[in-house]
């Protein structure tokens, strides 16, 4: 279960049905009285909840394997922000794993073409994302973590085996249906992302010229370490 999700849905209820009881109790007079601090109340706690379960909330996931990516060849072509794109298939990408954090991106030609940065895990760490704080962070088009002390990470694998089970991910959406799922995506969920490791390279009326090249190995980390993904299918699991 998502963090503190039954204690506090508990406690709205039983907050709920204490009120309900008394509301029943009151005269009509108190009942009119009461409607515009019941209807704030309701206002009030659909905020609450958006504001806590909108965007997800951290779970840790056990038994994720490794993600798979196998040679792949071939191009596709866009066109975006003035800039006429070839997109080369580097892998074949698959991908299961936890949602720790997510970004939507919003200017330039890169958040046009991937709008949105997702953190995924798997392995040791996608079944510790409970036990361990990591203190998830997104900050531009990267990510970073970490713990109050390090030894908390032993079970993990320290912290090269954090590095090499976690990654940030720019998702470029085959489609508009696959742009409008990954725009769905959010802290918590399981999901496996199907596509290709990709490099982009573009040129523009003027002359100038754009350019994005994935990372092809886990193990890496810095600039130029996040996996850019050319996502052509989208699965929630449970």
């Amino acid at each position: 279960m998502y963090k503190n999700t039954d204690p506090f849905l508990i406690t709205v209820l039983r907050a709920l049905i204490t009120y309900m009881r008394y509301y029943k109790n009151m005269n009509n007079y108190q009942k009119l009285k009461n409607k515009r601090r019941i209807l704030t109340l309701i206002i009030f706690a659909l905020i609450l909840f958006i504001y806590l379960y909108g965007k997800g909330r951290q779970r840790a996931v056990a038994g994720i394997p490794d993600p798979v990516q196998t040679e792949a060849s071939g191009e596709t072509y866009l066109s975006v922000g003035g800039y006429d794109m070839t997109v080369k298939f580097l892998y074949e990408y698959e991908i299961e794993a936890l949602v720790v954090s997510t970004h939507n991106a919003h200017d330039g030609t890169g958040a046009k073409l991937a709008p949105r940065d997702i953190v995924l895990c798997w392995g040791s760490v996608a079944a510790l994302n409970e036990t361990i704080d990591f203190h998830w962070n997104q900050s531009g088009r990267f990510y970073s973590w970490h713990v109050d002390t390090y030894d908390e990470v032993n079970a993990a694998g320290g912290v090269q085996g954090v590095n090499e089970h976690s990654s940030n991910n720019h998702l470029v959406p085959a489609d508009s249906k696959i742009r409008r799922q990954i725009n769905s995506i959010k802290t918590g969920d399981h999901i496996r992302l199907k596509g290709y490791l990709i490099n982009i390279d573009g040129t523009a009326s003027n002359g100038s010229t754009f350019y994005w090249y994935s990372s092809t190995t886990r193990s890496d980390t810095g600039d130029h370490s996040c996996e850019l993904i050319y996502v052509t299918e989208v699965e929630w699991l449970p």
